[in-house]
């Protein structure tokens, strides 16, 4: 289309063909959204107005929106959310108090939309990054999990329609991606007697409801006759022939195995002792006795739970120490000296979700596995879906290295030594009347990329002067808000603040 693909630098696409075509949109789109405005909100009155006089232009509106807002997320999950968003719109529109009904289903549905949009953003990541055989491992390590009768001839039967899937969806091929998810749910269900008791209800839904009822399902449980080890793998004289024969295969039984066995355990966790044991069975195999050396493989294991376990249990205390709002300054802090090359929307975005991950998670049972799957959502999200996709050398690291042990790595890292801040305040110090107008939301908004783009302008700052520096102008914005003349005001305290952050 004429000056389309200049307008959208995608020229360069245009002159490609085929598979490279398609490949080459797919590596350029637009993940930042920041840009956007928040999804707009009409009065629920005339929402109500609106979807009775032309429900197929309100709905694909609708989707418009949501869609370029959520720029990875698989189109069954979209035309789900579109479903689930009409149903809201006739019960609430039948209500007297439509705002609230709106509010209150609003947020479930934000948050589904939201947990399927980080996990497929994670999962395409990994692939595009790290190549088919880590989404395989993923997969069988959540499937394993889930449904722990399966036999694992079955589960390769199954991994392949599964790969399938997310080649389409993580191309953006819409038809292929529907297709593939059809397929999918059809091969479990047409084998639920040998997958799972679980998903009985969900098989006899339509083919849309019933992904989404099998996908939130619960895990099975573990069959009686399963041994606490597999033996084959840590007590066997044969492990090394057995590994040798046919690396993949064995490594992905391995993982099979682990994992319908551990279901307290994360899906990074799962993966981090697969390759535990890979690298245990390198050293091993070239050893004048193998079976000495991998017969205490299981400590291995252990020992790499402890240290995951440990860090979720340190995550967990500041959230009981700090409490929500100073947890969230803590990562928005930490999160914005690892990588300040990152936009102010999408280091706020970060910060809340490392919060949302611990709050959701560290009251729950399963707390280690809970918080564990979900910081490393955080994390897909900060590394980001393009392997092209760079941040600063020691980020890219930790992104690009190990898929697993990613978390890790960012434990160890420090504030980014390569990043030169602006040479000018640019008007952060520069404050209006319409600080007054912010509701709580809003101003707490205000007040996290306030933040944020301090520590971007003053990264040698210690995370205390920082938190000093914020509360002053939460005090600030308080004094003047409450003075006769609030533009004045914030006039006359704007430069003190600054000049505060100098001496800082």
């Amino acid at each position: 289309m004429e000056g389309l693909p200049q307008k959208h630098n995608f020229s360069h696409c245009c002159h490609k063909a085929d598979f490279e075509r398609k490949h080459c949109f797919l590596h350029n789109k637009k993940a930042d959204v920041g840009f956007l405005p928040p999804l707009p909100t009409l009065d629920p009155e005339e929402k109500c107005q609106t979807y009775k006089n032309n429900r197929e232009s309100f709905l694909n509106n609708y989707i418009y929106e949501v869609s370029r807002r959520n720029p990875f997320v698989f189109v069954p999950t979209l035309l789900t959310a579109a479903a689930r968003f009409e149903e809201m719109t006739k019960i609430c529109c039948e209500e007297q108090e439509k705002a609230n009904c709106f509010r209150t289903k609003a947020e479930t549905f934000i948050q589904y939309l939201k947990a399927l949009s980080s996990y497929q953003k994670n999962v395409c990541g990994a692939l595009m990054k790290f190549g088919p055989q880590i989404l395989k491992s993923i997969n069988i390590a959540v499937l394993s999990q889930k449904f722990p009768k399966i036999e694992f001839k079955e589960l390769i039967s199954l991994l392949e329609d599964v790969s399938s899937k997310y080649d389409g969806c993580c191309e953006g091929d819409v038809v292929q991606c529907i297709h593939g998810r059809s397929k999918v749910m059809s091969h479990i269900c047409s084998k639920q007697d040998s997958i799972s008791s679980k998903i009985k209800e969900c098989c006899e839904k339509k083919i849309p409801e019933r992904g989404e009822c099998i996908i939130y399902s619960n895990k099975d449980d573990r069959p009686n006759n399963l041994p606490l080890r597999e033996a084959k793998f840590t007590e066997s004289e044969n492990v090394c022939e057995e590994r040798d024969a046919d690396q993949e295969n064995f490594m992905a039984e391995f993982l099979y195995q682990y994992s319908r066995r551990h279901p307290e355990l994360s899906t990074p966790e799962l993966l981090r002792i697969a390759g535990v044991y890979e690298d245990l069975l390198r050293e091993c195999c070239n050893t004048k006795n193998p079976p000495d050396c991998y017969r205490h493989a299981e400590n291995k294991f252990n020992e790499t739970t402890e240290k995951s376990l440990k860090i979720v249990q340190r995550e967990c205390e500041h959230f009981q120490i700090l409490g929500k709002d100073d947890l969230k300054y803590h990562y928005l802090i930490n999160l914005t000296k690892l990588a300040p090359q990152l936009s102010t929307e999408e280091l706020t975005f970060l910060g809340k979700e490392m919060v949302t991950a611990l709050t959701t998670c560290c009251t729950l049972s399963e707390e280690f596995a809970c918080v564990d799957n979900l910081v490393d959502l955080v994390l897909g999200e900060l590394c980001g879906i393009n392997e092209n996709r760079s941040i600063n050398p020691a980020v890219d690291h930790c992104c690009k290295t190990n898929f697993a042990f990613r978390r890790s790595c960012f434990e160890g890292l420090e504030a980014d030594k390569t990043y030169v801040p602006a040479s000018t305040s640019q008007g952060l110090f520069i404050f209006h009347a319409d600080l007054c107008q912010a509701h709580n939301e809003e101003l707490q908004r205000k007040k996290d990329r306030f933040l944020v783009n301090l520590v971007k302008l003053k990264p040698e700052l210690t995370g205390v002067e920082l938190q000093s520096l914020l509360a002053d102008f939460t005090n600030v914005v308080k004094k003047c808000c409450q003075a006769q003349g609030p533009e004045a005001c914030f006039k006359e305290e704007g430069p003190k603040l600054s000049a505060k952050s100098q001496v800082a």
